[in-house]
């Protein structure tokens, strides 16, 4: 090998840094009137986590105004609460996919106002590739009922498992990815959803999808990063993020093994099979209705009032790459049409069913140790790793 001249060092130093500083290039950005353009609305029973709720068609989500965008450009998406309800139907709801897959190099950030929260009530923002389990899920905000922690988790096919001692903030849960629940990590923040996260003003979360693993932040309002509180969009500087909530290095889980490029979900659907189990429906909405289960005392009758909070407002979301090719409307791993028809015994469920649901910490010494390795050197091209390494030997 041989020794690297102190000038070539410093130079070669300075080119990593600069690099990094400026790693994302913002490629879409959803936001104002034209916020619901590049998605498609499902149109069809929640048959994926069997939730009580009717997903509508855009014409239908525009008419009964489930779906809008307020004069400051923010985006609203809500539950039916107008309607009342007969037994035996179900409730109107949302259901929305991105028409634009996103690969490897892809970096999201959700800047949010409100989520949806209350009995019975199930939201997510969420990611899956063509032909699940087998192009992966990426459950970024989920939550269930009057809970007031986020959860994310990863689903996908065996062999992939959520490291132990990874350098993160949250609350590690089951490892193996492939189970119903998938390996989770919930948000210790109680502002990080439901009504603590309402009154604080909201958030933003962050997603990065890498070759080098997956990894999402969440901020407060009032402990924004200056990048993501910078006037300029444009590009992004994660280098002053700090360990992420959750991180899913490749190191235990492939990323082109595991992953596709992935599209984006935005839901919201009732009781079902996560926020409908008794045991975790009761450990918060105990007593908040006559019969004590999640159908009779939330989605029939009337609307007002138990679903007033069930619905996102979002301030923006943001497509950002590191260099790599814009995301298109097809999947670059299949043929098939980004059109989601609700048919597939294959469709992914962005389903966090049977995690960690409450609001109890971990045990003692469950939740983070040791150092993985720093996430936004992975936003470094690999064109550009490359010729580095040729430099130093």
């Amino acid at each position: 090998m041989t020794i690297m001249r102190p000038a070539l060092f410093a130079t070669i130093a300075a080119i990593v840094l600069q690099s990094s500083v400026h790693a994302f290039d913002l490629v879409r950005e959803y936001q104002g009137d034209t916020f619901f353009d590049d998605w498609d609305f499902y149109g069809f029973w929640d048959n994926l986590t069997n939730g009580d709720v009717e997903y509508l068609n855009r014409q239908d989500s525009f008419s009964n105004e489930l779906v809008s965008t307020t004069s400051s450009g923010s985006a609203i998406m809500r539950v039916d609460n107008f309607t009342n309800v007969p037994s035996n139907y179900k409730r109107n709801s949302i259901r929305i996919t991105s028409t634009h897959y996103y690969d490897t190099g892809s970096l999201w950030v959700f800047d949010i106002k409100h989520l949806p929260y209350g009995c019975s009530v199930w939201p997510s923002i969420w990611t899956h590739g063509d032909n699940w389990p087998n192009g992966g899920e990426i459950d970024i905000i989920e939550g269930i009922n009057l809970n007031a922690r986020n959860q994310v988790a990863v689903h996908t096919l065996g062999g992939c498992t959520h490291q132990n001692g990874t350098n993160e903030l949250g609350w590690a849960g089951g490892a193996d990815c492939s189970t119903p629940s998938g390996c989770t990590v919930q948000d210790p923040d109680t502002r990080s959803y439901g009504a603590p996260f309402a009154a604080a003003g909201g958030g933003v979360w962050a997603a990065q999808y890498d070759v080098a693993g997956i990894f999402i932040w969440f901020f407060t309002r009032n402990n924004m990063p200056i990048s993501l509180n910078a006037k300029d969009k444009s590009t992004l500087d994660i280098g002053e993020w700090g360990p992420p909530l959750a991180a899913y290095p490749s190191s235990s889980c492939e990323m082109a093994k595991y992953f596709t490029p992935q599209q984006l979900v935005i839901d919201i659907t009732l009781c079902g099979d996560w926020a409908g189990v008794p045991s975790l429906y009761n450990a918060t909405c105990k007593n908040t209705g006559p019969t004590g289960i999640c159908y009779t005392d939330n989605v029939i009758g009337p609307g007002a009032g138990k679903y007033d909070n069930a619905y996102f407002e979002i301030n923006a979301i943001r497509a950002y790459t590191t260099g790599a090719p814009a995301p298109t409307s097809t999947s670059t791993s299949a043929s098939s049409s980004s059109t989601s028809t609700g048919s597939s015994p294959s469709t992914p469920t962005g389903d966090g069913g049977g995690g960690d649901s409450s609001n109890v910490p971990p045990p003692d010494g469950s939740a983070l140790g040791g150092q993985a390795g720093y996430p936004a050197l992975a936003a470094l091209p690999v064109a550009f790793v490359a010729g580095i390494v040729a430099l130093v030997i």
